[in-house]
């Protein structure tokens, strides 16, 4: 197997011991993002769709890095800290993608996130 750190200045740094992305043969796992913006490492805060779109943009910065997009993209995994924001999540998120050829995806209600925010995403994408 070879295995690949990837890593991007137009994506938040990591909070911890972890990387952004991690590609392995052909398969790009990408970490978790929230909404922090990358050159700031500020949170978008009060505006859930503001957020949201932050998240999907620090994980378009991840794919571009990794010389990949969301049409590679075949599982994602969104936590939410309140199910209540399923509907308006789901919105912007299906900007990002053709409801047609979109990924496999689960929804889950969690009781806390990183710096406790309303979202976060992450992705499994293949070349």
């Amino acid at each position: 197997m070879t295995k690949k750190i990837i890593t991007t200045e137009n994506a938040p740094a990591p909070l911890g011991p972890y990387n952004q992305a991690v590609l392995a043969n052909d398969t790009l796992y990408l970490s978790g993002q929230i909404p922090l913006i990358a050159n700031t490492m500020e949170l978008v805060e009060g505006d859930l769709e503001q957020e949201t779109i932050q998240v999907m943009e620090n994980l378009k910065a991840v794919l571009k890095a990794a010389d990949m997009t969301f049409d590679q993209v075949v599982k994602t995994s969104i936590f939410l800290s309140d199910m209540n924001n399923f509907n308006e999540v789901n919105k912007v998120y299906g900007r990002y993608f053709d409801e047609a050829t979109a990924p496999a995806r689960e929804t889950v209600e969690v009781a806390n996130l990183p710096k406790f925010v309303r979202i976060e995403i992450s992705m499994i994408a293949v070349r």
